[in-house]
């Protein structure tokens, strides 16, 4: 089907992700004081929620610390599916780690998933869950036999799946396709609103505004937040995306950053059912939401490694090209995105951050699969402070290195990072602060050197040193989320210098210049 292509000023100016703009939360004064819990945990989006509401119903006395707003990270910019099919991956996974263990990754997963369905059943949470088949589709013969290779994989595990030579999307060149049975999808926010709710009813505290930047190792942990304030408890947990403490697991050499994008429209076309996503790049994930009563189509895919790619708004227009030509966009409503970690061997860290450090555990390396990978990291986290036995302990531990593929992938990426940092250092092309345009950020050289401009709409000139406040790398400036992303971490700030997303601590200086600098 062939529609005519839109205009890109069809596209929101800003972005803003459908999950937040739809539902209100209250918001929560910063820490002012040294205080003491049974639990401190780090980070307000699926994961801290998820895991601060089981522990207030175990009767312990959690704190929740947010250095923004609660759910409106990771978890506000998601595609919200809750399946266990995490791309092509179970084959990978019987060949690195065994049977076992790839039918634990499974099993996990779909624990989580009934988790997360028993809940709202439960409490009767109005969040639009809807069950749905997950799909992979292949448009390219080798992609259809990695897809008839992972069919193997799902057989052996007994996984319940089906092939199909062709599915109801206006597709071009489809292959085949692997389906997984009995997935689901859901209002992420609608959902945790309940578990907020609760956790506060329950004597939970949160605390926004508050970032956490070290821990203070003692008998009873202290969290150091930037003002200097103490959080004392008996666990601490990192649940902030990347980690916050970072002293000795090295996490920033063992995971990788990228970013994805997504769009929220209406369609002409009516949308078939199902959860898609393509085997082949670019990546296309397609899925439905509910939007003041009528469905509207989530796309979304274009993914690169962060500060991989300065002209950003590019893949915004690719998938909105994608979405008119298969399904006829009616109207633009949302565009966003996401930035996921990746571990080494692509299964997520959740657990002690180190065997000698039983007080301090970690969830990190979603790798975008995090409806399900969320609820897996609470229940395993909540196992541990409770002493309680978790099948999927082993599976899941930080401390896991494995040489195949750990250490290929280790040497990649750690390569990777040091071709970026001298890159970043020489040849640098810039241009003058006097040459921006409204709404247009650039490298510049302020004396001779590497800085970054933005100018405003209304032609306030923004500059800040690009050096990464992290391990020195050279900032990229991100034209569709007017952001400065560090190619070698995914460390990124906002025009001004603040940390958007980590490993960084430390903001960006700024640099008073003329506009004519």
């Amino acid at each position: 089907m062939s529609q005519n292509k839109p205009s890109k000023n069809m596209m929101p100016t800003y972005p803003e992700p459908f999950w937040r703009d739809s539902v209100p939360f209250d918001q929560y004064d910063p820490l002012d004081k040294d205080i003491e819990a049974d639990v401190v945990i780090v980070g307000g989006g699926i994961t801290g929620i998820t895991t601060g509401y089981l522990l207030q119903q175990e009767g312990m006395n959690v704190v929740i610390l947010e250095a923004s707003q609660i759910l409106n990270g990771t978890t506000a910019h998601t595609t919200a599916k809750i399946t266990a099919q995490h791309n092509i991956i179970y084959n990978e996974f019987m060949n690195h780690f065994g049977k076992e263990k790839a039918r634990d990754y499974y099993e996990a997963n779909m624990q989580a998933k009934a988790f997360i369905q028993d809940l709202i059943e439960k409490h009767d949470i109005d969040c639009d869950f809807k069950e749905q088949d997950a799909v992979i589709y292949a448009t390219s013969n080798q992609s259809r036999m990695d897809l008839e290779t992972e069919w193997d994989a799902y057989e052996k595990l007994g996984i319940d799946s089906e092939f199909l030579e062709d599915i109801p999307l206006p597709i071009d060149h489809v292959k085949g396709a692997l389906v997984m049975k009995n997935q689901a999808q859901f209002h992420p926010l609608k959902y945790l609103k309940h578990l907020v709710d609760d956790f506060i009813k329950r004597g939970g505290k949160i605390y926004e505004k508050t970032t956490a930047v070290d821990v203070q190792e003692e008998a009873r942990p202290k969290v150091i937040t930037k003002p200097g304030y103490k959080a004392a408890a008996q666990y601490v947990i990192s649940a902030s995306h990347f980690p916050f403490y970072d002293f000795k697991g090295a996490y920033y050499s063992r995971m990788y950053a990228s970013r994805s994008y997504v769009i929220g429209v209406k369609t002409r076309e009516k949308f078939p059912g199902g959860m898609y996503l393509s085997a082949d790049e670019p990546t296309r994930s397609l899925r439905t939401a509910t939007y003041k009563g009528e469905e509207i189509v989530i796309v979304a895919g274009e993914n690169h490694k962060t500060g991989h790619d300065t002209d950003t708004i590019k893949h915004y227009e690719a998938l909105q090209d994608f979405a008119n030509q298969k399904l006829g966009i009616k109207e633009f409503l949302y565009r966003w995105s996401a930035q996921d970690l990746t571990t080494l061997d692509k299964v997520p860290y959740i657990g002690r951050i180190t065997a000698n450090e039983p007080s301090i555990l970690i969830a990190t390396g979603f790798r975008k699969w995090g409806m399900t990978t969320s609820t897996v990291a609470a229940q395993l986290v909540t196992d541990i402070i409770l002493r309680k036995d978790n099948p999927f302990e082993e599976l899941y531990s930080p401390s896991r290195f494995k040489a195949d593929p750990g250490l290929r992938r280790f040497v990649s990426q750690n390569l990777d990072v040091a071709g970026h940092f001298i890159k970043g250092k020489v040849g640098m092309k810039s241009k003058s602060t006097e040459d921006l345009e409204n709404g247009e950020g650039a490298v510049v050289k302020i004396d001779g050197e590497r800085a970054g401009a933005y100018k405003d709409e209304n032609g306030k000139l923004y500059v800040v040193n690009t050096t990464c406040t992290h391990m020195g790398c050279e900032l990229e400036w991100n034209s569709g989320e007017h952001t400065w992303d560090c190619p070698c971490h995914g460390s990124r700030f906002s025009i001004e210098g603040d940390i958007i997303e980590g490993p960084a601590e430390r903001p960006l200086s700024q640099i008073d210049v003329d506009d004519g600098a």
